[in-house]
């Protein structure tokens, strides 16, 4: 696994979903400025952890996938569904 193209990814990943930067939120008074929640990603010697998930052995096919989809530029094809504009 390389960790250091894992990280890189990472950063132009969070540059495209605007890192650091506030959407508009509607209230019903109004509206105010609101920043996405970011989704950690944290990364062991033998696994991974996803949001507040189960730990993940690097050897598990869900696990090896999401890493892949990471290390060719793309958010994870599991995140999806739940973060269609990226996290």
């Amino acid at each position: 696994i390389d960790f250091d193209l894992i990280l890189e990814n990472i950063k132009d990943l969070n540059s495209l979903v605007g890192e650091g930067s506030s959407q508009i939120e509607h209230t019903p008074r109004g509206a105010r400025l609101r920043r996405p929640e970011p989704l950690p990603l944290t990364l062991y010697r033998n696994g991974i952890i996803v949001g507040h998930g189960a730990f993940r052995p690097y050897q598990h096919p869900a696990t090896q996938q999401c890493l892949q989809d990471i290390m060719d530029g793309y958010f994870p094809s599991e995140l999806q569904p739940h973060y269609p504009d990226g996290v």
